[in-house]
């Protein structure tokens, strides 16, 4: 675990679900920068086993009032994703910085309305991409800043695996849930076209565009059969790159993941890894200029507690933030409704056009 700074970020997790478990309770106590301040959680069994378990400072059952706690600084939304909008809104009200899980929200509406929020709040707000923390991912965004020139293509793949949950269940901690858990009015998972679109989709749409810029157009089909989905998606930059998304879920095979850009100075192959592995993405650059390629080896792939220190940092050090923010979020979103609308019509579709919820 990294040593501890002396200056260091005070955190709620709000929701102590699988995500939480998994991912935010570990990042925020092992986080050079954070300590885990506060757990909260209306299932009260849920919320007496993981204070047992992660020994934060203070417990809650009702948010309103660790919100109201003058000492906590900031608040991770762990919560399913109909919940993502209001619990951001009540956060910032209440002056506290958000760490909100992906996707920030399932409509373009209520995620448009959480901008003025963020404005007003004068606070922090940052997505939860994690995958901008991925050390190799971290290479190519380097290159392609510094380095590659104009872009030319990027195809990049997202495919679940068949077998994807039994690699979880050898990697994660036991994860525990409780019949007083709080659910959504309707189950997300009922519509799965739309769950794996807003789980899965949301990661290959942000890192098209961090790497690649503003997505303005989409052209999608997608094909079900034997109980798996995929989408293959063509995609117009505005820098003028073309893209090829392909979201699959779920591939009789391994998890298969990654991306290639070509470029004007060179080109990047990237292999990215089941996420719960940890493990930085093997992402080899080739430099026109000293015809050779390099590979970072990134030992450190926890995304997350990296995704947490660099929120830490943007609020205690006034550095630029790395993650995604208000816009990324939005944009996301925006990409996923135009997806879902070309897929259903046939037709292309412009991200400015498009209204609704995934």
């Amino acid at each position: 675990m990294s040593k501890k700074e002396d200056k260091r970020l005070k955190v709620g997790v709000l929701g102590a679900g699988p995500i939480a478990q998994a991912a935010h309770f570990e990042s925020a106590t092992k986080g050079r920068n954070t300590d885990l301040y506060a757990i909260c959680d209306v299932a009260p069994d849920l919320l007496e086993r993981m204070s047992w378990t992660h020994w934060p400072e203070k417990s809650f059952s009702d948010y309103d009032a660790m919100l109201a706690d003058p000492d906590l600084d900031a608040v991770i939304i762990a919560t399913s994703d109909a919940f993502h909008v209001p619990a951001a809104i009540a956060a910032l009200k209440a002056g506290k910085h958000v760490l909100c899980e992906k996707p920030l929200g399932i409509s373009i509406e209520e995620v448009e309305g959480l901008r003025a929020a963020v404005s007003d709040s004068g606070k922090i707000l940052q997505v939860g991409h994690m995958k901008r923390f991925d050390p190799g991912i971290q290479a190519a965004k380097q290159f392609v800043d510094t380095t590659m020139g104009e872009q030319l293509a990027f195809k990049a793949w997202y495919c679940d695996s068949t077998h994807r949950y039994a690699v979880t269940d050898a990697v994660q901690p036991l994860l525990v849930k409780s019949e007083m858990a709080r659910k959504p009015s309707s189950n997300p998972k009922a519509d799965l076209q739309r769950y794996y679109m807003l789980a899965h989709g949301s990661h290959l749409l942000d890192t098209a565009r961090h790497l690649c810029g503003e997505i303005i157009e989409v052209e999608a089909r997608h094909s079900e059969r034997f109980g798996a989905h995929c989408w293959f998606i063509d995609v117009a930059f505005a820098n003028g790159t073309l893209g090829h998304l392909d979201l699959t879920v779920a591939v009789r095979m391994d998890w298969h993941e990654g991306f290639q850009l070509y470029g004007e100075m060179g080109s990047i192959v990237a292999k990215t890894f089941n996420p719960w592995l940890f493990k930085s993405s093997d992402v080899e650059i080739f430099d026109e200029r000293t015809a050779e390629t390099r590979r970072v080896l990134g030992a450190d792939g926890h995304f997350y507690r990296r995704q947490l220190e660099g929120f830490a940092e943007t609020i205690l050090d006034s550095k630029p933030m790395v993650g995604a923010n208000i816009d990324d979020g939005i944009a996301s979103v925006r990409g996923m409704v135009a997806i879902a609308q070309s897929a259903a019509s046939k037709q292309s579709v412009k991200l400015a056009d498009v209204t609704g919820a995934v």
